[in-house]
């Protein structure tokens, strides 16, 4: 038999995730395409609740600024173009309220503590090993919230460097849930400021530290999924990135996101799925005319059918999707 595609052995975890049982995802955008489709199918997963993070040494101060369970305050934003940021944060946190911007920080890093005191798995995804650093305070930002690049200093981080910084962070966070296991993947997104070659440099930097710390600390703690040679190795192909050339195409993302699922979550939790898409392919069905008393009553039916699922598996929390549907109702 002729094969035209090199196929990527997927990893067999033995704890899987599942409706029952918290977790978290941090890292880049990536991380965030993952989680907002496990969220959408209600699963009780948090993501990236500093935003969006890219290198191995600011998602190592998130978490450990999470694990110390640290309350942000005025000394810790700056103010700059009009909105108060946070050099720890995504611009999302960013706004012209001082008072509100740490009320939404505090209340997620809140909640987000106990998804990772209490949760089963923490899935966190490297970008880039490229930071920039802030020349006046030191410190490596997560965020440069624009401001000009004369402010900071850019460097790549080491295979050493990274695996110095995250074995005493695990350490940490065995204490803090023993029962947690981490999974680690490598985004597949390309980020080419730096040019190619660097690219390439910074993602197997990446590789190397994850084979390092799997290595130092065993794979009943870690796992990695190879979301990376995915699309490098297996798809390989143009075609399968969007026109920037260098995020992935949606037919790219749907793919990565099958093999997550069917490698990582539990088979009650793709049996649920299948039958929660259904509904949530029918709630982004968009009709010639919504106040038609065909597409009303369709609706009307496929919330019943949501509320039946209620009574079928009571442990999963169905309330956003509910809401939902109760607002294309209303409107």
């Amino acid at each position: 038999m002729i094969k035209l595609r090199t196929e990527v052995e997927l990893p067999k975890f033995k704890k899987k995730l599942g409706y029952r049982h918290q977790s978290l995802m941090i890292g880049s955008c990536f991380a965030e395409n993952i989680g907002n489709y496990l969220q959408e199918r209600c699963l009780p997963v948090m993501v990236n609740p500093f935003g969006i993070q890219y290198n191995p040494l600011s998602i190592a101060n998130c978490l450990e600024q999470l694990m110390s369970q640290k309350n942000f305050a005025e000394n810790d934003l700056f103010f700059a173009k009009g909105l108060y940021s946070s050099f720890a944060h995504h611009g999302r946190f960013s706004g012209p309220d001082q008072e509100a911007v740490l009320g939404q920080i505090n209340s997620e890093a809140a909640e987000a503590y106990t998804h990772l005191k209490n949760g089963t798995h923490l899935f966190i995804t490297f970008g880039t090993s490229w930071v920039f650093q802030h020349k006046e305070s030191g410190k490596v930002v997560a965020n440069c919230h624009k401001l000009p690049a004369g402010v900071f200093n850019h460097h790549r981080l080491s295979v050493d460097q990274i695996t110095e910084i995250w074995i005493p962070l695990i350490n940490h966070l065995k204490i803090i849930n023993p029962n947690l296991h981490l999974v680690f993947t490598v985004s597949p997104i390309r980020h080419l400021k730096n040019g190619a070659h660097e690219n390439q440099l910074s993602k197997s930097t990446l590789l190397l530290a994850i084979e390092s710390l799997i290595a130092k600390t065993g794979q009943e703690l870690i796992s990695y999924f190879p979301s990376y040679e995915l699309v490098l190795d297996e798809l390989r192909d143009y075609r399968f990135y969007a026109t920037d050339m260098a995020h992935l195409s949606e037919l790219t993302t749907d793919y990565i996101r099958e093999k997550f699922a069917e490698t990582i979550l539990e088979q009650e939790a793709q049996s649920i799925i299948n039958e929660l898409d259904k509904l949530i392919q029918a709630l982004k069905h968009r009709p010639f005319n919504p106040l038609d008393p065909g597409y009303i009553s369709f609706i009307e039916v496929q919330f019943e059918k949501l509320e039946q699922l209620k009574l079928k598996y009571p442990f999963v929390g169905f309330n956003s999707l509910a809401r939902k549907f109760h607002e294309k109702i209303i409107n």
